[in-house]
């Protein structure tokens, strides 16, 4: 079995002054696979994401990257690796011109010229905005944002992406669309959502997280199927929404 791109056990943390917010929770997640990681709120998603680059410290437990410590040692080197797209695109945004965004990670690494150039049309071709590159990202719409913001961590070239709700404040056509360039990436995903049928449209693996502890992992299709699952994480199928059924 290969290393794990990543690999949480037994992480718990507990906000200072405030609730537990994890409990001993273990995830493993492969290179190549696609893991939405669903449940309602306030059951510690963020707070688990936010462990995988560094932003919380675990206060039990081991969390590592491609076999990486998350630890002050490797920062900057798991940051590359874990790229995160928060929910709010402008807080990825800041520069004068797209370009400018998509170029300003590489740019930190220290790549410069051709290679910088050609970092940049890459991940911007990916997400189907390089026509954009020379726009002001507030002029744009929410959702170029937030390919534009997808954008900024493909051009560092990391060993996952996480998404954070990246469906929402998005309308009909631009999910549709996001869904068809997310499905083309060739990345191992991490997505955290309410949207269970864009989870059963993306990922074919799910994690429930509720009150702080993994409930349920398996088959996106077996999971969703599960009408007394999801009742008991407050977890809820759109009116109508028949799960397919599971090969």
């Amino acid at each position: 079995m290969t290393t794990p791109v990543l690999d949480l056990r037994g992480v718990a943390y507990r906000y200072p002054g405030s609730h537990q917010a994890l409990y001993g929770v273990d995830l493993h997640v492969h290179a190549g696979e696609r893991v939405a990681l669903l449940g309602p709120n306030g059951a510690g998603k963020t707070t688990l994401v936010l462990h995988l680059n560094g932003i919380l410290r675990a206060g039990a437990g081991t969390v590592e990257v491609s076999g990486l410590p998350v630890t002050d040692a490797h920062l900057l080197e798991i940051r590359r690796r874990v790229g995160i797209v928060f929910q709010d695109p402008d807080d990825q945004l800041f520069m004068p011109t797209v370009r400018d965004d998509v170029a300003f990670g590489p740019a930190n690494l220290g790549l410069r010229g051709p290679e910088l150039d050609a970092r940049v049309t890459e991940a911007l071709t990916a997400v189907d905005v390089l026509g954009l590159a020379d726009r002001a990202p507030h002029h744009l719409s929410f959702g170029q944002r937030r390919r534009v913001a997808i954008a900024t961590v493909l051009a560092m070239e990391p060993d996952i992406l996480v998404l954070d709700e990246p469906t929402s404040n998005l309308d009909p056509a631009s999910r549709r669309e996001l869904a068809d360039i997310l499905a083309a990436l060739p990345v191992t995903l991490l997505m955290v959502t309410h949207d269970l049928p864009y989870a059963a449209q993306l990922c074919e693996r799910s994690v429930i997280l509720s009150d702080g502890v993994v409930a349920a992992d398996g088959r996106t299709l077996d999971l969703l199927g599960d009408a007394d699952l999801l009742r008991r994480h407050r977890l809820e199928l759109p009116w109508g929404f028949a799960v397919p059924r599971a090969d």
